[in-house]
C-alpha cells in the first residue's frame, strides 16, 4: 500500500487480539460495524463464536470477521469485491499472523453461486441502498451456505429489514443512528404460515 494513502482505525473488542487496531482504506465507502454494535452482536453470540465457521460477506474493514477470529472461530472467511479492500485485508490477516482466516476477491452474490459449504456464523452487511440482503439471503438459504442451526447478522439502514425466509427466526434486533442490525437463526423446521 502506497504510504501517501490515508487510513481509518477500529480495534478489536475482545480475544486473542484484543485492542490490536486494525486499518483500513478511506475512499472505498467502508462503513465499519461501529465498536458499540459490535460488542452489543458478540454479547448476543455469547460462546456461539468459538470453534464456529464464519463467513463474512462485504467483510470491508473485516472487522466482524476478525473480531470472530480473536473471539475463538474455527475458521473465518473474509469476501469482497473491491481489490484494495482485499490487499488491505491481506494485510492485517498477515500482520495478526490468521491463519485460519482465508479472503476471497470476488463479487458476494457471485461467490454464493459457486460451489457452497456450511457456515455456522454468517455476517451480512452489504452497502447500504443497493437492495442487496433479499438476494444473498436466498441464496444462503437455497445453496447449502448454512449448518442446520446457523446464526446470520444482517445490518441495514434503520427501518429496513427485508423478510426472512420461512426457516429463520428474528432473535434479536436493535438501532442505532442510522443502522438497524439484527442477529437472526436458522431452524430445519420451517415456520407454519399464519392462518386467520
Amino acid at each position: 500500500m502506497r504510504a501517501n494513502q490515508q487510513h481509518n482505525q477500529l480495534r478489536i473488542i475482545a480475544g486473542t487480539w484484543r485492542g490490536r487496531k486494525l486499518v483500513f482504506a478511506t475512499g472505498v465507502g467502508l462503513r465499519p460495524t461501529p465498536d458499540r454494535v459490535r460488542e452489543t452482536l458478540f454479547n448476543w453470540l455469547g460462546l456461539c463464536v468459538q470453534g464456529a465457521r464464519c463467513l463474512d460477506l462485504f467483510a470491508g474493514s473485516g472487522a466482524l470477521g476478525l473480531e470472530a477470529a480473536s473471539r475463538g472461530a474455527a475458521a473465518v472467511v473474509l469476501v469482497d469485491a473491491a481489490p484494495l479492500v482485499v490487499r488491505t485485508l491481506r494485510e492485517q490477516v498477515r500482520v495478526l499472523d490468521a491463519r485460519q482466516v482465508r479472503i476471497v476477491q470476488a463479487a458476494c452474490e457471485r461467490y454464493l453461486k459457486g460451489p457452497a459449504e456450511p457456515f455456522d456464523l454468517v455476517f451480512l452487511d452489504p452497502p447500504y441502498r443497493q437492495d442487496a440482503l433479499p438476494g444473498c439471503m436466498a441464496l444462503l438459504e437455497q445453496r447449502g451456505w448454512l449448518a442446520p442451526d446457523a446464526w446470520i447478522y444482517l445490518e441495514a439502514e434503520r427501518g429496513l429489514e427485508p423478510p426472512l425466509p420461512d426457516n429463520w427466526e428474528s432473535y434479536r434486533s436493535k438501532t442505532t443512528g442510522q443502522v438497524g442490525y439484527h442477529l437472526v437463526r436458522r431452524s430445519t423446521v420451517r415456520r407454519q404460515p399464519h392462518r386467520p
